[in-house]
């Protein structure tokens, strides 16, 4: 039997290549996608054959991860239950994606992962595969009661590491998982499941790699530049979990700014209308799926016009828009100006306007006049 695996080199992927190997009697090829994980990266491959991989295949998909689901998700909009930037969410598909294409090259008979059997990964990693390859069988240790039962805690796991001579490194010294990518950092786990947890205290501030608590922040502001073409970024002058999105949070900001400039305000009321749905289909796994899909289509001809360039101020951990221009700019000063000009503008139009949707409301106090005075 062979099996692709999803692989990070931490300790739950370790254990689980070592147990497939013995459990399943198979062959393992482990596998990682380079999305960003930058020194994470070093010596995984001699890890993993270590461990007893029979080969590791890494393969660099940082720029398909940016154009092909970042970007896509961007010009969505997109943003879970109005905070979460679904910067895990987004790279599932992808990983699984590449599974699976090197599963059917490799002759594979499974591919594995390593999510748990409470959380949301599991979903987007299977729901990927059936949506490409429906035949493909998808083996997921945490949800089998012989690894649990094996396994039930993370003294458990970090002892069969050690017994396996395997090449894992668990510290009670950073009691929480991360996971990191191009786009964002996530922490979950330990300390974090406090809800009372000040996660921005100093009990966790040297846990942070992408940011820093405002704090700590300097006392003079940063300007920074984000250019768009038809809705992504293309230039820019820098480039209960907690989350670490920062550049996500600067280009979701910037967007939205060059929006109110660009699209027209009934063709985003229906584009913002359609956010929840969009965010949900990525948490939920929904990449593949046809719906996602065909509202990427009308994502995609909303963006058109939503070309021009951003300037930030970044102050205190808070972003200030300091100056927007587009080529593309709904904006006409003529028509927007309260001096007196040549405005294509009458103001005496708006008489009529306001008769109209005034005529209800009047309508609605007669009755109501006629009904109280009986």
């Amino acid at each position: 039997m062979k099996i692709v695996l999803a692989y990070s080199g931490g300790l739950d992927t370790s254990v689980i290549l070592r147990w497939l190997r013995q459990n399943y009697d198979a062959q393992i090829i482990a596998f990682c996608a380079d999305i960003g994980q930058e020194e994470e990266l070093e010596g995984l491959a001699e890890k993993a054959r270590q461990t007893g991989a029979m080969k590791c295949i890494i393969e660099d998909l940082r720029e398909e991860f940016a154009r092909d689901f970042v970007f896509p998700m961007f010009r969505a909009g997109a943003i879970y239950e109005g905070q979460y930037f679904l910067g895990t969410s987004i790279a599932r598909p992808l990983i699984a994606k590449q599974m699976v294409e090197i599963a059917l090259a490799e002759g594979a008979d499974a591919i594995a992962h390593g999510a748990t059997g409470k959380g949301n990964d599991q979903v987007r990693f299977e729901l990927t595969a059936a949506a490409l390859a429906p035949d493909l069988r998808v083996i997921a240790p945490w949800r089998e009661e012989r690894f649990r039962k094996q396994f039930p805690g993370r003294a458990e796991m970090i002892a069969f590491a050690e017994a396996n001579n395997i090449p894992v490194a668990a510290s009670a010294a950073k009691p929480y998982s991360m996971d990191r990518n191009l786009l964002h950092i996530s922490f979950e786990s330990g300390m974090l499941e406090d809800p009372w947890f000040d996660a921005s205290g100093p009990g966790a501030r040297d846990m942070y790699k992408l940011t820093v608590s405002p704090e700590d922040a300097p006392d003079t502001p940063e300007y920074m530049e984000l250019e768009f073409h038809q809705g992504n970024s293309v230039a820019g002058m820098k480039g209960r979990g907690v989350y670490e999105t920062p550049g996500g949070t600067i280009l979701h900001f910037a967007h939205r700014q060059l929006e109110t400039l660009t699209m027209d305000r009934e063709v985003m009321q229906l584009r913002d209308s359609l956010i929840p749905k969009y965010s949900a289909l990525v948490y939920n796994g929904f990449w593949f799926s046809p719906e996602r899909e065909a509202l990427q289509a009308l994502v995609t001809e909303t963006q058109r016009d939503v070309t021009g360039l951003v300037r930030l101020k970044l102050y205190k951990g808070n972003i200030i828009v300091a100056g927007r221009k587009s080529p593309k700019s709904l904006y006409d000063a003529k028509i927007a100006t309260m001096e007196n000009s040549t405005s294509s503008y009458d103001q005496g139009d708006a008489t009529g306007f306001i008769r109209l949707n005034a005529l209800r409301l009047k309508l609605r106090a007669t009755i109501h006049s006629k009904t109280e005075s009986r």
